[in-house]
């Protein structure tokens, strides 16, 4: 490493330090695992590329092995990591990913977006919608990959995701309520896993927590210094003036939250919103108790992380035979 990079201009302790030549060290999810197939769990994955051209964007499908070529519902899912960590690849993403797919029986698309402080947040929103649009491209059958032509049920599609990722995720379902409805974009559901809200006042039990408090607190400026206000209606979706919740376009959520998570007032106070909002759909809720943010990626195997997932399967698969 050049001398130059040795020279720390700051840092976002545990996520990454960036050097005064621009070079950024990131600390956690660095680690990579190539797709292929997982004997344990049934499942292949491959990845997919240039779907932004000239840009680091991709995307790796998962598909159970044994699907008997039925028409499978399909879950758009963007991974958590503050915006900033994390990848497809990452075996955090990657296990978590297979072990979905296998329990749910769906066919699963997890989204590599381009991420600060190299891209400013804006930029992993508009690349998470340039994916949606080429996921699209296949609602005929005709699209340029054919598992999606082959087993994804487009009467079926779900997004989800973690943390940040289900920030992503919401955020995306607020564009499909307000694009052309020409684009055929129609999203059945949405599951939001301990979402990434937050705002400049403290609500519920935030106020008991100041350390964990000031670490979100900076969250928002770093991955948007352009706007770093924490009401910023993206994430803030409750925020005064934020556009209104009764525009999200889709017909089901589910959220998720945990009781030790300093994230959780702010899934129940969107879960209350959302009801108040006069939007059409049926929203839920789930809470895991005694654990904190994202629990169920560090172990998969523990019962808690078992009903969590037996709720997002049961999610996905909800009178599924009618649309067979």
């Amino acid at each position: 490493m050049a001398t130059s990079n040795l020279e720390l201009d700051y840092e976002f302790l545990p996520y990454l330090k960036v050097y005064k030549n621009g070079h950024v060290e990131r600390l956690l999810g660095i680690d990579a695992i190539p797709p292929g197939i997982d004997s344990q769990f049934g499942v292949s994955s491959k990845d997919i590329s240039n779907i932004v051209p000239n840009s680091e964007v991709y995307v790796r499908i998962y598909l159970p092995i044994n699907c008997n070529n039925k028409k499978l519902p399909l879950v758009i899912y963007f991974h958590g990591g503050g915006f900033c960590m994390f990848t497809p690849s990452s075996s955090l993403y990657h296990n978590y990913l297979n072990t979905l797919v296998s329990e749910s029986r769906v066919i699963a698309i997890s989204v590599h977006y381009r991420r600060p402080p190299e891209h400013p947040v804006h930029v992993a929103y508009e690349d998470s919608w340039q994916v949606l649009q080429w996921v699209f491209a296949h609602c005929n059958g005709n699209g340029p990959e054919p598992w999606l032509n082959e087993h994804a049920n487009f009467a079926r599609v779900f997004l989800s995701g973690d943390s940040a990722g289900a920030n992503i995720a919401h955020n995306m379902a607020m564009n499909v309520g307000s694009v052309d409805p020409e684009l055929m974009v129609d999203i059945l559901g949405v599951a939001l896993i301990h979402p990434y809200f937050w705002g400049s006042d403290p609500i519920g039990s935030e106020g008991l927590y100041p350390d964990k408090k000031a670490g979100v607190d900076r969250m928002w400026s770093f991955v948007c210094p352009s706007n770093p206000d924490n009401d910023d209606p993206r994430v803030n979706p409750i925020a005064k003036g934020a556009p209104s919740l009764m525009s999200l376009g889709c017909r089901r959520i589910l959220i998720c939250v945990a009781e030790k998570d300093i994230l959780k007032d702010r899934g129940r106070a969107y879960y209350e919103a959302l009801g108040q909002s006069g939007w059409m759909g049926v929203v839920e809720i789930h809470e895991t108790q005694r654990e904190d943010h994202v629990f169920h990626l560090h172990d998969l195997d523990s019962q808690k992380s078992k009903d969590l997932m037996k709720n997002l399967a049961h999610f996905f698969n909800r009178e599924r035979t009618h649309f067979l």
